[in-house]
């Protein structure tokens, strides 16, 4: 006689479900259906607390676990093992949850976990900050680009440094994320030194503050004058390539149709 599977404290047999979803730039009319739907089955949501309140609306009245900024690692960890137990969790993340987002370490912990192999996980994807970034300005992105994180707390400031040495040299357009902040306040600086090599200074620069969220402000400056501007981490930095334009107060990168 075949052993029966006891049901997990969720109540139901063996483990639950994980959905990683991107939540887009934030506000729910900014979320794909298929995020909105993930997010309505959920039993347990676990985020960051910004995150978190950006959904306050739906998150209500399912348990919900928060951690800090560095808590990356405990949030994943932790929704596992809801699963592992029988829930059905949604993991957030701003943007999409597989550029810069959570989905990669989520799979990391699950294939480490006695039981990750029977926890059904799907991927939500979401408008990263990238593609919101663009819009506000324009078309920048008409073209291959390379999107780089000035963030040196988990890849060291020399691979940065030697990344955008080559995506610049290679003449991509380059989105830059995480640029700036009271930590690393000359990052940027540094960023664009290395680029001014092999761009002149007057290529155009786009800068977008809070990307398709609520204070949006959007700028197009050159590699001469945008690092006057505000940047911060809720900033995204495109720098165009050779053939980048400004066009009637728009940034656009001409895909190379003929007129």
């Amino acid at each position: 006689m075949a052993e029966k599977e006891l049901p997990g404290s969720y109540g139901r047999p063996g483990p639950g479900e994980i959905a990683v979803v991107g939540l887009g730039p934030g506000g729910e009319e900014e979320m794909t259906p298929r995020a909105r739907q993930a997010l309505e089955r959920a039993e347990v949501i676990v985020g960051y607390r910004t995150y978190i309140d950006l959904i306050a609306s739906l998150a209500a009245g399912r348990e919900v676990v928060v951690t800090g900024m560095t808590g990356e690692v405990a949030r994943c960890r932790e929704a596992v093992e809801r699963a592992a137990a029988g829930a059905r969790v949604a993991v957030v993340s701003s943007g999409d949850p597989g550029v810069y987002g959570m989905a990669g370490l989520l799979l990391e912990i699950l294939a480490a976990h006695p039981r990750g192999k029977e926890i059904k996980v799907e991927v939500v994807p979401g408008v990263t900050a990238a593609t919101a970034a663009a819009a506000a300005l324009g078309a920048p992105l008409m073209h291959d680009f390379a999107v780089i994180s000035l963030s040196d707390r988990l890849t060291p400031w020399e691979v940065i440094a030697d990344r955008l040495e080559h995506a610049a040299a290679a003449d991509f357009v380059l989105v830059l994320y995480n640029p700036r902040s009271h930590g690393r306040p000359d990052h940027l600086r540094r960023a664009r030194d290395i680029i001014l090599r092999y761009r002149h200074p007057t290529t155009p620069v786009g800068v977008v503050r809070n990307a398709g969220r609520e204070g949006e402000e959007a700028w197009i400056r050159d590699l001469n004058t945008f690092l006057d501007l505000p940047v911060d981490m809720v900033s995204t930095v495109i720098i165009g390539n050779s053939q980048t334009r400004v066009l009637d107060g728009r940034l656009v990168t001409p895909r190379g149709y003929r007129l």
